[in-house]
């Protein structure tokens, strides 16, 4: 991955959760905590 790809999708990131938080009252992180937490349990079961 190059320097340039890397910074785009770090903004784009970034303006995903700027979006999220000036709209949708900023309940992104969350939702993604709690899929990353059911994905992680999910994972362990099958290890």
């Amino acid at each position: 991955m190059t320097n340039r790809i890397a910074l785009v999708l770090g903004l784009m990131v970034i303006a995903m959760f700027a979006i999220d938080s000036a709209f949708f009252a900023g309940s992104l992180p969350l939702f993604l905590g709690k899929k990353i937490a059911s994905l992680i349990e999910y994972v362990s079961f099958w290890r």
